[in-house]
């Protein structure tokens, strides 16, 4: 049988008031509170960021503030820069490749709750991955939904909504996100 923890990470439908998956919401609220004390120049900065998103390659930053879930559903490729003021909802994994730079202010988004209103009285949902490729540039204030994978070597303009796929060597834009032009091509 699996936990509500498993269950979240696996995509089903889990209960988030369990006291496994508030332990680790505690954890991550408690290093974002210390990370947003901090700059990325500060002695504790590397110690604090890799206690929150274990694995993150030391030529990588995030700068704070930055809000997470649990810092554990999140892994950073060599070389990505992450902007001021990120919020990443990682019940889901979030998986961000080499050299990405993603801008202020972006979100990204891994939970879903019921569409019918009666499920959304329960403290349950669903998280799904989002996933980032190698070398793209996501601008400033793009929220990215749940479920969505952004190929390598894109750009995603700055405010933008990313709905749907985008695949590698794209320009996306507009909320919805769409594709505007291929890249490189």
């Amino acid at each position: 049988m699996k936990t509500e923890f498993e269950k979240m990470r696996s995509q089903e439908l889990y209960d988030f008031s369990d006291s496994e998956v508030l332990a680790s919401v505690e954890r991550a609220n408690k290093l974002c509170a210390r990370l947003s004390l901090l700059t990325t120049t500060d002695g504790d900065y590397r110690d604090t960021i890799e206690r929150l998103i274990p694995g993150i390659p030391k030529n990588s930053t995030v700068a704070p503030p930055f809000r997470c879930d649990h810092g554990h559903g999140i892994v950073i490729g060599e070389n990505t820069f992450i902007n001021y003021g990120g919020i990443f909802l990682d019940g889901g994994m979030i998986r961000i490749g080499r050299n990405v730079k993603i801008g202020p202010s972006c979100r990204i988004y891994t939970p879903q709750h019921p569409v019918d209103y009666m499920g959304r009285r329960e403290p349950k949902e669903t998280a799904y991955p989002v996933t980032i490729g190698d070398d793209t540039w996501i601008g400033g204030s793009v929220t990215i939904c749940p479920g969505v994978t952004i190929g390598s070597r894109c750009v995603v303009a700055a405010g933008s909504v990313v709905i749907r796929d985008i695949p590698d060597d794209s320009l996306a834009a507009g909320n919805p996100a769409v594709i505007k032009r291929r890249l490189g091509q």
